[in-house]
């Protein structure tokens, strides 16, 4: 893939590939007739995980701070932090395996981008084993306090790349994706 728009260094999508963007900006999407439905139900998704991965951030940020203690701590790691995965990991399969190769073919003047998020799946993959290795590291030292406080603070760190990553994916298979679907009508069905 082209270096400068890997996940980890763009800042955007390049200009050619916001072309249906232009033409259909965020603030004119649901007030499009196409808005409902799919185009909805993907950005309602892409909220959750960023609320999830926001929620995951706090818990980690009220446990180090001791807020919260570790009991309480693990527990919802456990219960937020494997809902996360198992769903991000369940969404970019579907992308990949049928919402993808069907809107490619909509609009071949931002075929280009699909590749982007294909690489930004991949680059993605290595940051949730990262982020199930952090988890898992801290929910194996729950009994014992001063190693399980360091594992959180650690946890915490790799939180806060992996978050900017994953929302420059998300805003980005937005800004590409939306608007094909409203220009298009486009229907999974």
């Amino acid at each position: 893939m082209i270096d400068d728009l890997t996940l980890e260094t763009r800042t955007g999508l390049p200009e050619a590939l916001r072309v249906l963007l232009d033409e259909i900006p965020r603030q004119a999407w649901e007030a499009h007739p196409n808005f409902g439905g799919m185009v909805q139900f993907w950005l309602e998704r892409h909220l959750m995980f960023r609320q999830l991965l926001e929620q995951l951030t706090t818990d980690a940020e009220d446990a180090i701070d001791r807020r919260m203690g570790l009991q309480g701590y693990g527990p919802r790691l456990s219960r937020f932090g494997g809902f996360f995965l198992n769903q991000l990991h369940g969404h970019h399969q579907i992308e990949d395996a049928h919402y993808f190769p069907q809107l490619v073919t909509l609009d071949r003047r931002i075929e280009r981008g699909f590749g982007i998020l294909d690489a930004d799946h991949h680059a993605l993959h290595g940051h949730l084993d990262a982020f199930a290795g952090g988890a898992n590291a801290v929910l194996s030292r729950l009994s014992d306090e001063a190693s399980a406080r360091e594992a959180v603070g650690e946890f915490h760190s790799l939180l806060g790349g992996f978050h900017r990553m994953l929302d420059r994916h998300l805003t980005d298979e937005e800004d590409l994706i939306a608007p094909v679907i409203l220009k298009t009508g486009f229907d999974h069905g």
